[in-house]
């Protein structure tokens, strides 16, 4: 009886939450289809735009699944001090807010960067780093450390028995590639291709930043534009309608190019590949150092510039750093608020589809949508914060179901019974059970939340004025106004905050985890 009240209430807070997120997605979007009207608003240079979207986002992801190749391979083969603080320090660009990052991209890669420094030494020509090319290169660096992870995962999930049948059997490095190497990439590039693919069409900060004119515009660019430069709302919600649509065809794409390894199971005995020849180790080293150079080299080059002038920021800043705190905590609070039940509610295909359901909509289509449906209520800047932080709850949602999920089905599977027969429902089952088993993917889904809308610059560019605006905005007002010292003394700060408020409540899960 217990049990089953507790399944009751955790399914009636699941079913809220769905519906809440239901609401808030396809409210958002009937609300631009309906202002739409079709795509008949749509001029020539919006289908321009359309086709630069996929083509970068093609391109990006292609460009960086083959890099991340040889760097996943190379940092499984090798084994060496430090090895795992590098594949961590490897994943800061995916926390890293993303104009941040591209203040370091134009120090090193910029049209008076290092790279572009040497290339004027050696007498050759600069290039411009604005344009598809920078558009490419941005991408490239956010998404190069998230398909070495998901490529790194393959090989780790290949049995280390195989290897050593492999190596006993006298394999050399083309068979061990032919019959293990393969058959993984063959599994595993797709969904990665595809995932990068997902999130490069929804990329806004990069093209704001790095693109723009006829040659680099992206939908989601396009649709800022028709708001802040045309006002043309109907023109606006089309464009939202068609980043929409593409959206759908990617995820749909996702879901049916998952294979299977095919290698079976393994009694995963730490067994290792034995230490690489001369010329094998050689590569991966220079595979590695590579890697490392073009992703920490920009984290790099923004503290150098930016740590002298903290102290001297002007006080807008630091109001805007406050806002940020403020919206960033505000989103993480709702967002496990609105996970919590989805996880823990009996396993229901509604329930994950709900869940998922704001991969379909990017932070400009919702933040399209809702600027229709409050403008006729509401003057929209005075809802710039809050807009914010519902939005960018719902888009780290998906991420924080996903970690979450598994933990909530091994707490179901092992505690269920024992909390039955103990009594413990309600508040108390709650305190004593739920939270301190869910501890530490809850720390680390709302570390993620937190980093994501600390560095958010996307609808906040809808709604907010000078006089609202969070860090993120306030950093690209500076970069605009050529004010570059207060720039990266701002980006110094933001990166900090962010990657404070990941470690810190990653920290605090991991420590209430028993």
């Amino acid at each position: 009886m217990a049990q089953r009240a507790f399944t009751v209430n955790a399914g009636a807070a699941a079913a809220l939450a769905a519906a809440a997120l239901t609401l808030l997605v396809l409210g958002t979007l009937a609300a631009v289809a309906f202002r739409a009207g079709g795509l008949g608003a749509l001029e020539a240079a919006d289908w321009s735009a359309a086709r630069f979207t996929v083509a970068q986002a093609v391109v990006s992801a292609a460009l960086s699944v083959l890099l991340a190749i040889p760097t996943a391979r190379a940092l499984h083969r090798r084994r060496f001090a430090g090895r795992g603080l590098l594949i961590t320090l490897l994943g800061a660009p995916f926390l890293l807010p993303v104009i941040v990052a591209v203040m370091g991209i134009l120090a090193i890669f910029g049209r008076a960067g290092v790279v572009n420094e040497a290339v004027a030494a050696l007498g050759l020509t600069r290039f411009d780093i604005y344009g598809p090319q920078g558009v490419v290169l941005a991408h490239v660096f956010f998404n190069l450390p998230l398909a070495t992870r998901m490529l790194l995962h393959g090989w780790q999930a290949i049995p280390s028995e195989r290897f050593r049948l492999a190596a006993s059997l006298g394999f050399t490095a083309a068979d061990t590639a032919r019959h293990l190497e393969r058959p993984m990439l063959r599994a595993t590039v797709p969904g990665a291709w595809l995932a990068i693919f997902l999130v490069c069409l929804t990329s806004f900060a990069v093209a704001l930043t790095l693109g723009g004119g006829p040659r680099a515009t992206t939908i989601e660019l396009a649709i800022y534009q028709a708001f802040r430069f045309d006002f043309d709302l109907a023109r606006a919600a089309s464009l939202a309608l068609l980043q929409v649509a593409i959206c759908m065809v990617a995820l749909v794409l996702t879901a049916r190019v998952t294979l299977l390894g095919g290698f079976g199971a393994g009694l995963d005995r730490g067994w290792h590949l034995p230490p690489p020849g001369r010329w094998t180790g050689a590569q991966d080293t220079a595979v590695i150092a590579l890697a490392a150079a073009f992703l920490l080299a920009p984290l790099l080059a923004v503290l150098v510039r930016g740590l002298p002038g903290i102290a001297d920021l002007p006080p807008q800043v630091w109001q805007a750093a406050g806002r940020s705190l403020g919206v960033a905590l505000a989103s993480t609070a709702l967002t496990i608020v609105l996970v919590l039940p989805l996880a823990l509610a009996a396993p229901r295909r509604w329930i994950g589809l709900a869940a998922t359901l704001p991969l379909i909509a990017s932070p400009l289509v919702l933040g399209t949508g809702l600027y229709l449906l409050l403008r006729p209520v509401a003057a929209p800047a005075s809802l710039a914060l809050p807009v914010t932080v519902l939005v960018n709850a719902a888009l780290a949602l998906p991420f924080a179901y996903r970690t979450l999920l598994p933990a909530a089905q091994t707490l179901h599977a092992d505690y269920d019974r024992l909390a039955t027969s103990l009594s413990l429902t309600g508040f108390a089952r709650l305190r004593l059970l739920t939270l301190p088993r869910l501890a530490r993917p809850m720390g680390f889904s709302a570390g993620l939340a937190a980093a994501l809308s600390m560095g958010d610059l996307g609808v906040i560019t809808m709604f907010a004025d000078t006089s609202n605006a969070t860090l993120p905005l306030a950093l690209y007002q500076l970069m605009g106004a050529y004010r570059m010292a207060d720039a990266a003394a701002a980006a110094t700060l933001l990166m900090g905050l962010s990657f404070a408020m990941f470690w810190a409540f990653d920290r605090v899960g991991s420590h209430v985890d028993p």
